[in-house]
């Protein structure tokens, strides 16, 4: 079985990206369930009802998020009306949503999702490595388990696979939009990638206006941040190799696509 797991996607560039080359990946690659983070799917902060349809509609059967899920007034609400849509597991207890649960996949199996955010460099939240215990805990029956980690620094990503690894499919970082290429399965049969890298458009700094960016590193002065609407777009996503019968993964593969903005329905490897 194969999973595809498909980066941080960023505004309007990147849901259009999602929605003419994730069918081409699955296609190509047999896919038989995808996992979007649309963490930044509404013009780079959360997701809404709208830019969620847009994922779901687009093959998506879960969607995870990070640090901007409850950025959208109607975040609460919708985290509710969606089952497919996750926020990280370690936020306090009693906020909206729920941080993991387990999918049907069309050949039956039982798809874990757990959703994880970093502590360094990010705002509080609690141990992502005893809430992953916990999560796991609650998931026994799933198949397989994928884990999606929101986080910042490289060290705690690569700490949480390590400390996952035997008891978990994969581990894939996320929230940086910048791809690492450590992809790899660790000794206990964990795939695992430092991040997966951005789903949005390419000539930006990580997804924003790169003119606005580079203009408030300069000057130090406050900046709105703003993702463009157009341009080429990059999809950056991993392909994982699922065994079964150990719930383990046979390998894990990068994949980056580029659509390009003069043909939208041009797709290049």
């Amino acid at each position: 079985m194969k999973i595809l797991f498909v980066g941080d996607v960023v505004g309007r560039p990147g849901r259009r990206a999602v929605a003419i080359g994730v069918p081409e990946i699955v296609k190509k690659y047999g896919c038989e369930f995808v996992i979007i983070n649309g963490e930044n799917a509404a013009a780079g902060y959360g997701v809404t009802p709208k830019t969620a349809d847009e994922l779901l509609a687009a093959g998506a059967d879960v969607l995870t998020t990070g640090n901007h899920v409850y950025a959208p007034k109607e975040a609460a609400t919708m985290l509710e009306m969606y089952p497919q849509i996750l926020r990280p597991a370690n936020f306090p207890p009693g906020n909206p949503g729920r941080g993991s649960a387990i999918f049907e996949a069309p050949n039956g199996a039982g798809i874990g999702v757990i959703n994880l955010i970093g502590r360094v460099f990010m705002e509080p939240a609690d141990c992502p490595f005893r809430t992953a215990d916990a999560e796991l805990e609650r998931l026994k029956g799933a198949d397989v388990t994928i884990v999606d980690f929101h986080a910042e620094a490289t060290s705690e990503k690569q700490a949480l696979g390590y400390y996952l690894d035997g008891r978990v499919t994969a581990v894939i970082g996320t929230h940086t939009h910048v791809g690492t290429c450590d992809e790899r399965v660790l000794d206990g049969g964990t795939a695992y990638i430092t991040d997966c890298g951005m789903t949005g458009p390419i000539n930006t700094v990580i997804g924003v206006d790169r003119n606005t960016v580079v203009r408030k590193f300069v000057t130090g002065m406050p900046a709105r941040f703003e993702v463009p609407k157009g341009g080429e777009a990059v999809l950056s996503a991993v392909v994982v190799e699922v065994d079964l019968d150990k719930g383990g993964a046979k390998d894990i593969q990068r994949v980056s696509l580029r659509i390009s903005d003069r043909n939208p329905d041009l797709v290049e490897v």
